[in-house]
This record gives C-alpha cells, structure tokens and sequence, in this order.
C-alpha cells in the first residue's frame, strides 16, 4: 500500500474530511472553490443509465489508467487559505447567485500544523516525465512528489505554471518509459456525450467515475480562459488535475471544480477543455512560463437593444464601455463606445471570445481589430501588450429609485439637468466631466428597467458626446425620430462606465 493510501485511507472511510489527518490539507477542487467532507462512497459512485461500448469502459480504462498519477504538494501552514479567504469563493458566489443558486457554506478549515499536505491528480503526456496538473495543486508547494499508477514515489519539480488558466506543468525523472494519455478534441464535445474522470479522490487510489457532459461554456468568473465544461461524472477531492477522458481514451478536459452544498459531488462538476489546455501546457514545457496578451479596454454584451440603438445587424461583439490611457487599445485609436467585431481576422461573437483571444495572443504581436463605429466598419491595427490586468466585462447595475424631475424626457423616463457646480460637488465630479445628470427616473418607464438611477451622468448618447441636458434631450429625440427601438447611453456612475441600452416606450 502507498504512503498516500496509509496517510489517507483512515480518513476516506469514516467520512471525515483529510482535514482531520496530520500534515493533511486538501486541495480544493476548483483552486479552494469547494471543500472535501464526503464519504469514500462518493467518491467512488457511477451514474446509472450510462451505456458503455460493448457494455463496460474496461478497455479505455485499461489504457488510460496507468498514466494517471497522484500528486502530495508540501507547503507552509500559512499558504494555505481558510474558507473565508478563499480566491475562488467570491467567483462561485457570483456564479451561482447569477443562477438563482445559493452558495453552500463551508466546514471551517483547520490550521494547525505548521506544514500541510495538500493531495491531487495528474497525468503523463511524455514518456520521459511531463504531467500536466492544475496549478492549485502546486500553488505555494516547497516540495511536490508523484505517485505513479504502481505505487512508485518519486520527486518532481515544477516546471511552469499559469494561474489564470489555472494550469501548471512539472516533471519526474521516470525511472523507465512512462505510459502516457494522448489529448482529445473537446471542440468537438456536445452536451449529453459520455465521459470519464480519472483520478485519486481522498486518496484512497485511482478511482474511475463515468458521466455525461451537462453543459458547455460555462463562466465561473476565474479569468480569460473561463469556458468550463459541465460534468456530472462524481469528482471529489483529489481529483483536481486529474484527465477527463472521452470513449476513445482521449483527454477532453482537466477536473477542476466542483460545486456542492457539503463537501462531495452532487453532479455538478467542471473541467477546462482540452483544446485550451493544450496550447497553455505546450508553452510550459517550452518556455516554463507563458505571457498572455493585453489591450487594456473594459468590454460588455451588445444586447438586441444595444444592436438596434447603434445600427448593428446582429447582437454579436464586444462593447467597448472604457479605454484605459496609455495602453494598446487607446494608441491603437479604439474609442469608448465601439464594438469590436473581429481580432487577427477571426470574428467575435462575445465579450468571452474577445477576452480569450487577447489572452491567447503573444505580447508584440500586431493584430488588425475591427469595429463597428457610427454606423460603419472600420479596421485599426493594435500592438498587443503583456503582463497586464485582465480585460474586464463592464456590466450596468442595476436601480429603480426615483426623485422629482427637471427637463422631462417622456420617450424613455428621465428627467435631466446640466452639470452645475453644486452638482458636480454633491457627486464629487472633477471639472472636465461633461455631460447631463439624470435627476429623476420614472418607474413605469423603460430608464427604470434599464436599471437607469438618479445620479447618472450621461455622458454619450449613440455613440455621440452630450454635454448638456439639453444636448442629451436632442439626441434622444432625434434616435426617436430615426426609427430606432432603443437608444444607447454611455453612463459614468462612480468611477464606472458602462453603456446601458434603454427601448422607447410604445405610445
């Protein structure tokens, strides 16, 4: 029996979370999302109604299972984050509760070794030793040791990782030619297709779960790279890192995530696509470290509205609602108010497709961006930076509050007022902040369900600057009067813009 299997197997059996044995300090499934306090039984259920090829997964299993591995990280007490600290619990929260889902809470984590252990899964893609792991498994690791499928410990060392993409690779000096996992095409995986999971839950061994693809796309709000594929194969801790295989053998996906209410698999599990995953591990092995590409512009959804108010056929691309200074994307000459429709000739389709694909570009690399401004097409060429905050989707807040109303706008609810001094102090605005200031929302009016708030400042309309009530009561009007359905508002609230598409009203 393995050191693994001894340190852990006590713990698996009784149910209690690896938590309670020395030195031992769980992974979290989905960098600390949720937490293992489940039963062996759990860890080893099957999903009825699965059909197999020829009436079992046998033979895939056979082949796949000797290039899976355990991974036991050594790290500092310290380093280890409780559940109140948890980096990924907030992008669960938002998750979820965009889902109408509560977030489950947690077991308290305990803290009191001043080493911990910290257990996961990975496979072999080289026979001379690469294996490819989620870098929450390694993350914060003063020592990294592989067990492979036989039994055998042997030490690693990490050879790159990438926190957004949550990827890392390390290697082992095999003592003899490793079995390895060939990578699949998870571009070619529908919702409802047969899968497995490999990996070593709570330690107790290599342990086979089969499944189906609940869903794909999914964002977890972790980074660029979000595009998560939906399992509900059981994955508990341990798991992390481990291949999602398809029924030809082949890696589709690496576990990463789980979703669950107490600790275990309740169906709802995540992995990262392989076609992703595999450019990200290619440039680790090569270059034990990887640059994602940056541009430096806040990007939202071009809604139907949004579509309509700025003459847009399709509601596809990716609204610009900030440009920041002195970045790639203001000296290329792209503008707040923009749709970005296209990047090196491939076409965006969502803000996600344009964060991937800067994500994805290699920083110097020059580029031709296509945007849709004023009505027409028109292409920019933008030199891709790197090493820089994230793009980030700006989304409007929403709002339903009222107060009395100055200069009426009926089409849409608003009633509005110049920037005076009084103002400009009360919301705290510097002085060159032009435009006009919603002072009254009605709340049977299309403004109150855009989300629309006394306090607003407006500071374009259609893609064209106000800087006037006034001004903004024209071009409202004049949207009106051009046979558009919705008109587009750039809105500065705080120290956040975003553009807010808002119909006009019938009658």
């Amino acid at each position: 029996m393995s050191n693994i299997l001894r340190r852990h197997r006590i713990a698996a059996l009784i149910g209690a979370a690896i938590v309670a044995v020395p030195l031992s300090v769980p992974v979290i499934l989905g960098t600390n999302a949720a937490h293992a306090a489940t039963t062996a039984t759990a860890a080893a259920g099957s999903v009825s109604g699965i059909v197999a090829p020829g009436g079992s997964f046998a033979p895939i299993v056979s082949a796949d299972k000797p290039a899976v591995v355990t991974i036991t990280t050594t790290m500092k007490a310290q380093n280890v984050a409780s559940d109140d600290n948890s980096p990924f619990d907030e992008q669960f929260r938002q998750f979820f509760g965009q889902q109408g889902i509560p977030m489950p809470r947690h077991m308290p984590q305990q803290r009191q070794a001043p080493r911990t252990e910290a257990l996961g899964s990975g496979f072999v893609v080289t026979a001379d030793g690469y294996i490819v792991t989620n870098n929450h498994v390694i993350d914060n690791a003063i020592d990294i040791k592989v067990t492979l499928d036989d039994g055998t410990e042997v030490p690693a060392k990490l050879v790159g990782a990438d926190p957004k993409s949550d990827l890392a690779v390390i290697k082992i000096n095999a003592p003899k030619l490793l079995a390895t996992i060939a990578w699949g095409d998870s571009d070619k995986l529908n919702a409802g297709d047969q899968i497995l999971a490999i990996g070593n839950p709570f330690g107790i061994g290599t342990t086979v779960t089969a499944g189906i693809v609940s869903a794909r796309g999914r964002d977890l709000h972790s980074g660029p790279y979000d595009d998560f594929i939906q399992i509900d194969a059981p994955i508990n801790h341990g798991n992390s890192g481990g291949p999602l295989v398809d029924l030809e053998g082949k890696v589709v996906g690496i576990n990463t995530a789980i979703y669950s209410p107490n600790g275990g698999s309740v169906g709802v599990g995540f992995a990262i696509p392989s076609d992703q995953a595999q450019k990200v591990v290619a440039k680790l092995m090569k270059d034990g470290t990887i640059e994602h590409g940056f541009i430096g512009v806040q990007i939202q959804p071009v809604t139907a509205d949004v579509a309509s108010a700025i003459g847009l056929d399709k509601p596809e691309g990716a609204l610009v609602a900030n440009v920041n200074d002195d970045t790639p994307a203001s000296k290329a000459g792209i503008q707040t108010g923009d749709v970005i429709t296209a990047l090196g000739g491939q076409a965006i389709k969502s803000p996600r497709d344009l964060s991937r694909m800067v994500a994805d570009l290699t920083p110097g690399a020059k580029e031709g961006l296509t945007v849709w401004r004023q009505g027409q097409s028109r292409t920019l060429s933008i030199t891709v930076g790197g090493n820089e905050p994230n793009q980030q989707q700006a989304s409007a807040d929403n709002g339903d509050k009222s107060t009395q109303g100055a200069q009426r706008v009926p089409t849409i609810g608003i009633g509005l007022a110049d920037l005076t001094p009084d103002i400009r102090e009360a919301l705290n605005l510097p002085r060159r902040e032009n435009g006009a200031v919603i002072e009254s929302v009605a709340p049977d009016k299309p403004a109150a369900d855009a989300g629309l708030q006394p306090g607003d400042i407006i500071v374009s309309i259609n893609q064209q600057p106000v800087k006037s009530a006034k001004e903004a009561k024209a071009a409202v009007a004049e949207a009106g009067k051009s046979g558009r359905k919705s008109v587009l508002l750039l809105i500065q609230r705080g120290e956040n813009q975003t553009f807010v598409a808002v119909p006009f009203s019938i009658g």
